[in-house]
């Protein structure tokens, strides 16, 4: 079979890749591939049974349309500095232009015009104060709430102007190899759900296979000799805590991005993904991985807000499998709850023991994720990382009184899967001809926003070929 530009993975940056050839006039045959189902049949199962019940042959959560996207929180970060490294390969001002751009389509589609963060500077200021006093930062970030529901609408109606437009998806579809020869991509091979096995032959080959696919790229790259270099790989916990703790700066910025580097390893440690009244959620990889992620619905809140931290880690040679070192904590992590989330609470962890279930129960903070396990994240998080996130939650407590209490909760594992950074240019070309890697497998981007924008500057770019 024969296509003119195929795209692996239908997320945000595969699906404004295709948006983007659309809305220029390209009259080029696009074939999608994806591994889950379209938008509409995408069901997680937990909403009746209580507790994950590891769907096979993927998760619901993180596969299908507009992949893990779909499912979160449906936060779109409008500033370029958040959301990854696109900005070091493009300058600040030209992603700053193409968030703008990217997110107009957005609100095309349906997104919600209120923008978070903005209007209240004073309080901002405020903020930043006790951010500084703590040796943080406060990254000011305008953010677009979608909502888990709300996201889902608006995917739905950009899968439908795909497919009416021309493009074809091929879901329950996966890539199983690419086809290299002499620097040379000239497609790859699927497999489809019946198991037939095809070459599917195109010009142009994007691949954007998310964080659920990153691992896959990572042996692609080695196979194949794509140029690329092991990146930053983060490690971390989900915190949940009372929303009163939280409703202040809830209520100015929304999500607070802080940044700090605690001693005495001083990595980088960020919060990330606030969910304001969200839900503690949980995700499974191909590999049996569970881990843990957060949401937030538009018209339905919890009494609680969760965030993550996470820890950053570079590692040096001779070591280069970040992804593989990361999974082995989070499958340690699984192996000691069964296979299931684990949780702490922060004052179990100082005091050096086990939180045990009817101390849960008791607890002025109830886990918004029922099926967590009661026990001891530190038995598989490794000291350095531990050590990093109990002394940035000190910090933070300087920032947000009452965020350090001893009832606040810690779930394990937070992974984030896009430590393998390949090298491209700024026409976004890597060392294979014909061949491109977008979004959080290509370790560019961390997120919807930076994502989608990138996959409309590559739409941009095979539009003019």
């Amino acid at each position: 079979m024969k296509t003119d530009i195929l795209i692996v993975g239908a997320g945000p940056a595969g699906i404004f890749t295709a948006l983007e050839l659309i809305k220029k006039g390209s009259r080029k045959k696009i074939t999608i591939v994806e591994k889950g189902k379209p938008i509409e049949k995408r069901h997680c199962p937990k909403s009746e049974t209580k507790k994950c019940i590891n769907c096979r042959p993927y998760c619901h959560i993180t596969h299908g349309f507009s992949g893990a996207g779909a499912f979160s929180d449906g936060k779109l970060s409008l500033s370029y500095e958040v959301g990854g490294d696109l900005p070091i390969l493009l300058g600040d001002d030209f992603t700053q232009e193409l968030i703008d751009y990217t997110d107009k389509v957005y609100l095309s589609f349906g997104a919600d015009e209120h923008v978070e963060g903005r209007g209240k500077e004073e309080e901002i200021k405020n903020i930043r104060k006790r951010a500084i006093k703590a040796g943080l930062k406060l990254v000011d970030c305008p953010i677009r709430h979608l909502g888990t529901e709300k996201a889902q609408e608006l995917y739905y109606s950009i899968q439908q102007y795909l497919l009416e437009h021309g493009v074809e998806i091929l879901f329950e579809t996966q890539c199983t190899d690419l086809i290299i020869s002499d620097r040379v991509c000239k497609g790859a091979t699927i497999e489809a759900k019946n198991g037939q096995v095809y070459e599917l032959l195109a010009e142009h080959n994007i691949i954007a296979t998310g964080r659920g696919g990153a691992g896959w790229l990572e042996q692609q790259c080695s196979i194949h000799d794509i140029h690329h270099r092991p990146g930053t790989v983060d490690i971390g916990v989900r915190v949940e805590v009372r929303t009163e703790i939280m409703e202040h700066v809830n209520e100015v910025l929304y999500e607070s991005k802080l940044i700090g580097y605690p001693k005495p390893f001083k990595n980088k440690v960020r919060t990330f993904c606030q969910n304001p009244g969200g839900f503690v959620s949980q995700e499974n990889y191909d590999n049996g991985l569970s881990v843990v992620n957060g949401h937030s619905y538009k018209g339905f809140k919890s009494d609680n807000t969760n965030l993550a931290i996470l820890c950053s880690h570079n590692f040096t040679e001779p070591f280069n499998q970040p992804i593989a070192f990361a999974r082995r904590i989070g499958e340690l992590t699984n192996m000691l709850g069964d296979g299931r989330i684990m949780v702490q609470r922060y004052g179990d962890i100082l005091d050096g023991k086990r939180t045990w279930q009817d101390e849960l129960n008791k607890s002025n903070v109830r886990p918004t994720l029922p099926d967590a396990v009661a026990g001891d994240i530190t038995f598989a998080m490794p000291y350095r990382t531990m050590t990093n996130i109990i002394n940035f939650i000190e910090a933070v407590d300087l920032v947000v009184p009452g965020f350090a209490s001893e009832e606040t909760l810690l779930y394990s594992p937070e992974l984030k899967f896009y430590s393998n950074k390949v090298k491209m240019t700024p026409d976004l070309k890597t060392s294979v001809s014909g061949l491109y890697c977008l979004g959080d497998s290509s370790g560019w981007t961390r997120g919807l926003m930076m994502a989608s924008s990138m996959g409309v500057l590559m739409g941009r770019k095979l539009a003019k070929q």
